[in-house]
Order: structure tokens, then C-alpha cells, then sequence
């Protein structure tokens, strides 16, 4: 696979040059955080979708820290046309932390699902649903053991009506990416994989947490998250819905063994969410495909630490909301998690 990257440098200046001839204001994207005091001070790996009246929903995890037995998953709600509502939690295990929430609509139903345990390697799903657009949850429900659902980024509606979601595993010394798919609207899934490179070593060393496009019916690509010593994106290619795939390839888009998401727009453009970095979570950026994700261009930095500045822009999720602007949640150094809208018109139309 190729790559074709450049940085938004240009594309910041024809937009200035056409403000300039035309007179009106280039589009800028928005950031703002979710909240400003909240009880817990270390926040990770948000999740954002669109609720059936309109409002925004968000979760992530919190306590003291990650991996810690106070850490669990959270919520806000952002109203149409409001703020952001002060966090609530919905879910905490007596003695265990909670980790990496996703959330996922199907029609007037919002799951949410989550892994709860001391860590990755031991691990297990659950999930909870609302049908009150995210303002009152069910009680959670356990996966069977094997079974996590999504495990990071958000699943995809199939053409065909099933639901795909990307799944990995984390063990001793090895990583593997999986691949789950429900007939039922969430409530069972089927486990296909793993997605290997074909090397042994490679394969040892492995990818987790898949991030999914279809880009024609039962046609998905799916990209990777990989160790630090690869330092580059993985993709794959799956021609029968999910079930089966391609050998893992590197795409060439630098990456610091980071949480990365995606998303086909309605015309066909793909987008990709990443730190285009080999060795930090700073920069924050977007970068756009006009071939079904084979090659890709940065446009936007949604957001970029200074020289020198500690911590990590990290964990993205993008949605594109009923207006068709693009809504995304990440972590802000551990901190907080940050909100930015970007407008559709700042995305690239042509090549």
C-alpha cells in the first residue's frame, strides 16, 4: 500500500485565498471540553455517538488512573444546541476498574459496551443499553467468556444488516486482532479470526483494537493499531462481510501504537483519525482517502501539543452527526476528554 500524506499547510492557505477573493470567512472547527470540575481526575478512551432526539452522548472511563479498581465508566449528554451536561457514572465492579467504553446505535436503542477486570489480559465485555437517548441505562449484561464486543472503536451497520465489530486480544508477549459479527442487533455474536500478517514474527508481535469501513456491500477495510516497533498503521481487506481477511499489510502512516478511528462519509470519501507521529500522541490529526482508503492526506490538525509540552491528544472517536458535520471525542493528557466539531465543508471534495 501507498501513502500519500501532506501536512494541512496547503490546504490552509487555498482557504485563505479563497476567504481573501471571496470575502468570507474560511471554516474553522471548534474544540471544547466536556467538563471543567468532575470527581475523578484521570479520564481515558471516549466513545461518541448521536442519540435518536438529537443530542450528542458520550462515555469514557475515570477514577485515579487507569487499571485502577476506583476507575469507572462515565457519561455526559449534550443536548441539541446545548452543553455538555456534568458527568454521571453508569457502571462500577466492586474492586476492578472498567476500561475502554463504545458506544453504538441501532435505531432508537444507544449500547454501550465495556470490558471490566484487572487488565487487558484478563478482561471481560459487558454491555448496557438506553432507550431514553442515553438519560437512564439498563442493567449491564455479561458477554460469554471469549466474547468482549467491540473492544475500542465503533462497530458498523453491514449493507446486509449484521453489525461488524472490531475486536483484539492482548496476551503474554502477543497481540491479535478479531473480528465479531451479530445477526440480532447486538445481542449475540459470532468471533472470526484472527487477522495475521503471515510472517511468525510479525504475527507474535501482532495488532489489536481494528477500526472498520465497508466501502461496498460486504466489502470492509479495516485498519490497525500495531506495537511501537512497527511504527506504521496496518490494514487489511475482507470480501465476505468480515468473516475472513487478507494478510495484515503496513499502510506507511506513522503511528505510535495509539487508539486510531474511522469513518466512510455518505459519498464515498473515507477518513481516518490518527497521531501521524512514530514516537508521541501529539499531533491530533485527519486525513481524508478518495480510494477507499489505499493511499491518504492530512487536512486538519484538529489539535497539536507545543514542542517540549507533555502528555497526549489520544483515543479518538468520530461520528458524522443528522447535519453531516463531523463530531469527535479524545483524551486530553489523561486529564479530560476534549470535544471538536468540524465542519463537512473543511473536507477535501477532490484529490
Amino acid at each position: 500500500m501507498s501513502r500519500r500524506v501532506t501536512r494541512p499547510l496547503a490546504l490552509a492557505c487555498a482557504l485563505l485565498a479563497c476567504a481573501a477573493v471571496t470575502g468570507a470567512q474560511p471554516p474553522a472547527h471548534t474544540l471544547r471540553f466536556l467538563w471543567e470540575e468532575a470527581p475523578f481526575p484521570r479520564a481515558h478512551a471516549s466513545t461518541l455517538v448521536e442519540a435518536p432526539d438529537g443530542s450528542l452522548v458520550a462515555a469514557w472511563f475515570g477514577g485515579s488512573g487507569e487499571g485502577r479498581e476506583d476507575v469507572g465508566i462515565w457519561s455526559s449528554r449534550r443536548p441539541r444546541g446545548g452543553d455538555w451536561t456534568p458527568p454521571v457514572e453508569l457502571f462500577k465492579e466492586p474492586g476492578q476498574p472498567a476500561w475502554n467504553p463504545v458506544l453504538f446505535r441501532t435505531g432508537e436503542t444507544i449500547r454501550l459496551y465495556f470490558k471490566v477486570g484487572p487488565s487487558p489480559r484478563s478482561w471481560s465485555g459487558a454491555h448496557m443499553q438506553s432507550t431514553t437517548s442515553g438519560e437512564r441505562w439498563s442493567d449491564p449484561v455479561w458477554l460469554p467468556a471469549g466474547m468482549l464486543g467491540p473492544v475500542r472503536a465503533k462497530p458498523i451497520a453491514l449493507a446486509s444488516g449484521e453489525i461488524l465489530a472490531g475486536t483484539s486480544l492482548e496476551t503474554y508477549r502477543t497481540w491479535s486482532s478479531w473480528t465479531e459479527i451479530s445477526a440480532d442487533g447486538g445481542e449475540t455474536w459470532s468471533k472470526h479470526g484472527p487477522i495475521l500478517f503471515g510472517d511468525p514474527e510479525r504475527d507474535r508481535i501482532g495488532s489489536i483494537q481494528p477500526t472498520l469501513l465497508e466501502i461496498e456491500p460486504g466489502v470492509i477495510r479495516a485498519f490497525f493499531r500495531t506495537p511501537r516497533r512497527l511504527g506504521q498503521i496496518a490494514t487489511s481487506l475482507s470480501r465476505d462481510g468480515g468473516r475472513t481477511w487478507a494478510p495484515l499489510e503496513l499502510t506507511g502512516l506513522d503511528h505510535p501504537s495509539a487508539g486510531i478511528d474511522s469513518l466512510r462519509l455518505d459519498d464515498g470519501r473515507c477518513l481516518l483519525l490518527y497521531n501521524p507521529s512514530t514516537d508521541r500522541r501529539t499531533p491530533l490529526s485527519l486525513a481524508v482517502s478518495f480510494d477507499d482508503g489505499v493511499t491518504w492526506r492530512d487536512f486538519l490538525i484538529v489539535e497539536e501539543l507545543e514542542d517540549g509540552e507533555r502528555g497526549e491528544l489520544s483515543y479518538p472517536a468520530i461520528i458524522q452527526d443528522a447535519a453531516g458535520d463531523l463530531q469527535i471525542t479524545y483524551t486530553w493528557n489523561r486529564r479530560r476528554i476534549r470535544h471538536a466539531t468540524v465542519p463537512l465543508a473543511l473536507v477535501p471534495s477532490r484529490p
